[in-house]
């Protein structure tokens, strides 16, 4: 199998001290590092700065947690998907629940950050889920699959999902330290690629759908073990070195394949 993605999104925190003490501290914690594709997501403003800290090593890609859906042009704050590129941003998450939330993205303004994203080359990780009503209401799949997938699939066409990445993150989840029950994870993900494979089944084989939402130490294997996730996006736990790179070391070790 490919190898198992893990990001690690670090929101609105972090400052150069920090950056430098997390990746001295975080390669002396891992142990098999090569057999994960290991994906960080830091403030936008420490982007360059932690490439740097790197020192080029190709162990670690470049995340951002948003973009703009402009190239350039008069919108003041934003950051564009070629600024992301030229620094060497591989990655971009759109679609976050705190960006739909907070600043109030619907589905087309996310559409329009995946349309940008592709047409340069970067990869887009697509945050989709379902708020404690909805999944109450038995409408989870209507909203992550009919509404939110769908949106993109309508505008882009369902091969645009090809070297893209999805991530289920069911809001009522996220930053609470509830995480969803892993069962019920694989039977949404099992959803998701299915609903992708009846508009293209290679699409649907190739697609990645990582689960993220009060990830720790103690629950990383028991969601990644599911035949469909394959990967977590990691929140408050990627902060901390020992947690992150437990996480990190023992997915590395553990062989879908052979469980």
């Amino acid at each position: 199998m490919n190898k198992p993605i893990i990001i690690g999104n670090w929101k609105l925190n972090g400052s150069k001290y920090s950056i430098q003490t997390f990746v001295r501290n975080f390669f002396k914690e891992l142990s098999n590092f090569k057999k994960c594709n290991i994906i960080i997501a830091p403030p936008n403003i420490y982007l360059d700065f932690f490439k740097n800290i790197l020192f080029n090593k190709n162990l670690i890609s470049l995340c951002a947690q948003d973009v703009d859906f402009n190239n350039y042009g008069s919108f003041t704050g934003e950051t564009s998907p070629l600024m992301l590129k030229d620094i060497g941003v591989k990655y971009v998450i759109i679609g976050h629940s705190e960006r739909r939330f907070y600043h109030k993205e619907d589905d087309q303004v996310i559409t329009k950050k995946f349309s940008s994203l592709k047409k340069i080359g970067l990869i887009p990780i697509i945050c989709i889920g379902e708020t404690k009503t909805e999944k109450l209401q038995d409408k989870t799949i209507d909203v992550i699959c009919y509404k939110q997938l769908n949106s993109i699939i309508e505008k882009m066409g369902v091969e645009s999902l090809n070297d893209s990445i999805i991530a289920y993150e069911p809001i009522w989840a996220i930053g609470t330290g509830k995480a969803a029950n892993p069962n019920e994870v694989q039977i949404i993900h099992e959803s998701i690629r299915q609903f992708i494979f009846k508009k293209n089944s290679q699409t649907a084989k190739k697609v990645k759908i990582l689960y993220g939402g009060s990830i720790n130490e103690k629950n990383a294997i028991k969601f990644f073990e599911k035949q469909d996730v394959d990967g977590l996006l990691v929140g408050n736990a990627a902060l901390e070195t020992k947690i992150f790179s437990r996480i990190i070391n023992e997915i590395s070790y553990y062989n879908k394949n052979n469980n």
